[in-house]
């Protein structure tokens, strides 16, 4: 009988042999939970396997699909890119790095969302007046209440 692995390398992140599949690739930065599901099913494997039980082959082919996967574009991370107008879906540290950029170019232009990022501001629309009340330097900035005069 083969020793199980405890512990399965995809990506570069480790995850932990004792999950299923459906969950362990969802450790993964960059793949969500519907992601997970697209692989399991075109690829055959059966989500609720364990990660220990998966053979060299199949982690390849798990690895290979997460770097050009066939799935409906609605499904990537990153549709109409603005360099080269394709569709990726990107994870790890290319994710990271890519929204990086993103943002360092909405600061460079100046322009609503880029002003919000460099405030320390909610970019979304939140409302303001009773939360995100941070300055830049971390410190919490009180409420302010008038004085009652007896």
């Amino acid at each position: 009988m083969e020793k199980e692995k405890q512990i399965v390398r995809i990506a570069s992140v480790d995850i932990p042999g004792n999950m299923n599949v459906y969950a362990g690739l969802t450790k993964i930065k960059g793949i969500s939970w519907s992601m997970s599901n697209a692989i399991c099913n075109a690829l055959g494997i059966d989500k609720k396997r364990k990660m220990s039980s998966l053979s060299e082959e199949e982690i390849k082919k798990i690895l290979d699909f997460i770097k050009e996967p066939k799935v409906p574009e609605w499904l990537l991370n990153r549709r109409k890119d603005r360099e080269t107008g394709r569709n990726m879906h990107l994870i790890t540290s290319d994710l990271e790095l890519r929204r990086d950029l993103d943002i360092k170019r909405l600061k460079k232009i100046k322009c609503y969302r880029g002003i919000r990022h460099i405030l320390g501001q909610p970019v979304r629309g939140q409302r303001t007046r009773s939360h995100f009340r941070t300055k830049v330097s971390g410190r919490v900035k009180g409420v302010k209440k008038p004085k009652v005069s007896r």
